[in-house]
Order: structure tokens, then sequence, then C-alpha cells
């Protein structure tokens, strides 16, 4: 998963060497917390979060496959 997320948002941001991925490992939940350079936030969050929820629901769709809740958040 973490690879699919870092694919769409590496393909969105102009720096892509800024990003950083952290994920947390739960028992039945994954978290995903994503750095990236301040020009980019804009950019992954997208024209009314429609970006971001984009991105969010193709994670829960494969997250819902292996059974775990996935969750994104953008930390600045």
């Amino acid at each position: 998963m973490k690879e699919l997320l870092e694919h769409l948002v590496k393909s969105l941001v102009d720096h892509p060497g800024d990003l950083r991925i952290a994920e947390i490992e739960g028992e039945k939940t994954a978290l995903f917390e994503l750095r990236c350079h301040s020009e980019d936030v804009g950019k992954i969050i997208g024209k009314g979060g429609k970006t971001i929820g984009a991105i969010r629901m193709l994670l829960t769709t494969v997250g819902a496959r292996t059974g775990k809740r996935v969750l994104l958040e953008v930390v600045e």
C-alpha cells in the first residue's frame, strides 16, 4: 500500500525528493503520515479536498481487501 501511495503522490508534486511517508501498522489499522514540501500541500489536497479524498478512497479500497482500515494524514 505504501508503494501505491508513494507512486500516486509523486506524480502530483513538483518536489518528489521532499516526499516522506511514514507507515504506522496496527492490528486492524494502517496509518500513513504524508510529509511534503510546503508548496506541494495544495496540490495533494486539491480543490475542495477532492484529490486527497480520491487518494483516501483508493487506499480504503485496497485496505478492505486485506481487512485493514486505512487512514491518511497530510502533515505540514
